[in-house]
Parts: structure tokens; sequence; C-alpha cells
């Protein structure tokens, strides 16, 4: 298995790092990219990758959360595109728009999205892409850029049908967290996750949020990588595919579109 976003740098991880990373070898997993959210976040994200080259990558981004902050610092454009050149960042993100809570203006949120979407067309990097109750927004931003941009993943989709038929349409990737072993919130994740095509899907734990809700109780205050195999056995189950297939599906997928096979992406 691949966790194709889990967010290692948060403080949460700072005292046992290595002991879940090991705790995710163990489980299976063959590969961690940890997500950029911020400056500070994408510097830190860098820094384990330099720790643990062989098992971690990661992306660099403006989460939409931090649009009004980073649009204090006239510079902050030119520095993520430094960051996005280096090879250990292998897309761009976490970057998008979140309507539900709005931690920043939506105005600021769009404007530092369309900004990252001008910088991965320049850079020739995909795109991690954050989506939540735009009303279709981010799609429309998204898909008018399909032709421009190497590709993109909407990471932890929970939106609706229409949503991923047009992200689907568009070629993009769909992403899936424990949200889809939620009892209380996932049905509607539940009821779309059979129609993602095999080559579009990817898995993740957004790791330390968004614990499996299908593993044993108590359940775990601090999600971690090692417990992705609880999405994979949920959604095995809800697509009628055998885990070990999807686990591999999953991966390739990965694989493919983050370069993880050894081209600089």
């Amino acid at each position: 298995m691949i966790d194709i976003g889990a967010n290692l740098g948060h403080k949460s991880f700072d005292g046992d790092l290595e002991a879940v990373l090991s705790h995710a070898k163990d489980a299976g997993i063959s590969h961690i990219v940890v997500t950029g959210t911020d400056m500070e976040g994408n510097f830190k994200a860098m820094t384990l990758v330099d720790q643990f080259p062989d098992f971690l990558s990661c992306t660099a981004g403006v989460h939409p959360h931090h649009a009004d902050e980073i649009l204090e610092n006239p510079a902050w454009l030119d520095e993520l595109k430094a960051l996005a050149l280096d090879a250990r960042v292998r897309a761009l993100g976490e970057t998008g728009m979140d309507f539900q809570r709005n931690f920043a203006d939506p105005r600021n949120q769009e404007s530092v999205f369309a900004a990252q979407l001008d910088l991965a067309e320049e850079v020739g990097k995909a795109l991690f892409v954050h989506e939540r109750d735009t009303g279709g927004r981010v799609a429309d931003l998204l898909c008018a850029r399909r032709a421009r941009i190497v590709g993109a993943v909407v990471h932890c989709f929970t939106g609706t049908r229409e949503d991923m038929v047009r992200y689907l349409d568009a070629g993009f990737m769909i992403g899936i967290t424990g949200w889809v072993c939620d009892e209380r919130r996932g049905d509607r994740v539940r009821e779309l996750v059979p129609s993602i095509p095999d080559d579009r899907l990817m898995i993740e734990t957004d790791a330390p949020y968004l614990t499996p809700r299908n593993m044993p109780k108590p359940y775990p205050r601090r999600n971690q990588p090692a417990n992705l195999s609880w999405v994979l056995t949920q959604l095995a189950e809800l697509r009628g595919q055998d885990t070990a297939f999807l686990a591999e599906v999953t991966a390739n997928n990965a694989r493919r579109f983050f370069g993880l096979d050894g081209s600089n992406r």
C-alpha cells in the first residue's frame, strides 16, 4: 500500500516518528507522501524526506485555511516556486478551497488556489487538491485547466456525484480516506466509491486525522499510516474486490501519479 496523504509534520508525531514509520512498514506500507500545507510545513515535510528518502516523498503548497496569512507575504509565490522545483516535492498542494469552515476569506482562497494552478502549469507538476462545499467552484477552476496541467488528485474526496463525474471526466484522480469508514457522515462517499474506475483511485490516511471507524474500539486518538489497511478493507468490501488486488492497483496509481518510479516529476 501507498499512503498518498499523511500529515507527518504534525506536532503529534514529533516524539515517535521513527516508531510510526516502522509500524507503517510492518503494516504493509511501502511509501508515504507527506502533505505540506503552509510554508513552515512544506519545509518540515522536505526535511522528513531527507531523513527517510527511501520511504517518504512530499507535496508543497498552501492549504485554503492559510490563504489570508500567506497573502501577507508578497514573495510567497516565488518561495513556493522554489520548493515546487525541488525533486523531493512530487506535487503542488495541499491547495484548493474550503467553504465549509471558511477559515480564510473565500476570495483569498480562490486567489491563492488560482495562483497555485498557474504554478502547477508552469513547473509541470500535478496538484494535490482540497475541496469542501464549494458548490463546484474548485471543479470549475480545475477542469478549465485540464489541458494545461499534468494532473490532479482530489484528496479526501467527500463531494457529490456530480463533482466526482466532473473530476473523472477531466481525467483526475480521487483520493479516499477513513471518511469512507465513518458511519456518522460517510454514507455519500460509500455510495460513490464503487463507481470510481480502478485506475483513478488512490488511498490515504490524512493522519493524524480521520481515524478509520471500522477499527476495533476504542479508536486511537491519533490516526497513523499503519491504519491505511482499514481504509483498504472498507473500500474492498464496498467495491466487491480483493484487498490484495486493490492494494496493488492503488499503489501502482500512486507510483504513476507522483512519479515514484524514479522519474523526476
